[in-house]
């Protein structure tokens, strides 16, 4: 049984079913066998939302003690290979399973979230297009 202190730390099964992209009644499931961590109130299950999310690969993100969601659905999971900071800029280099991605921001920015090598970040990326060129 995993209990965590804040209420606001659990997730009813349909709402652990929505983060995982699965059915309720599969949720349900797999945490009568323990395959997700859960604990029984009732006849109702309660997931805790942190392991849930380690689980995908995403750690949890809080700002002021309250878990932080992005309205933006393309969150790039890695961990920081380098950082070089400049006058004005940073250029962050992350290790995205076998790809790396460069993400230049200010260098206010990467300091005031203490960026640095090993650290386990979320690259997001917003465009509203994509181009593809060809010789």
């Amino acid at each position: 049984m995993y209990m965590e202190s804040s209420p606001e730390a659990f997730l009813t099964a349909a709402e652990a079913a929505a983060l995982l992209h699965l059915n309720v009644k599969r949720v349900q499931a797999l945490a009568r066998l323990g395959t997700l961590p859960a604990s029984r109130v009732g006849r109702k299950w309660l997931f805790p939302r942190g392991p849930l999310l380690a689980k995908l690969g995403r750690p949890e993100v809080e700002v002021r003690g309250r878990p932080l969601d992005l309205s933006a659905r393309n969150h790039l999971w890695g961990r920081i290979v380098g950082v070089t900071i400049g006058d004005v800029l940073a250029e962050v280099r992350v290790q995205i399973g076998d790809q790396e991605l460069v993400s230049i921001i200010t260098k206010t920015s990467a300091e005031r979230l203490g960026l640095r090598a090993g650290d386990a970040v979320a690259a997001v990326v917003k465009a509203t297009e994509v181009m593809i060129g060809k010789a």
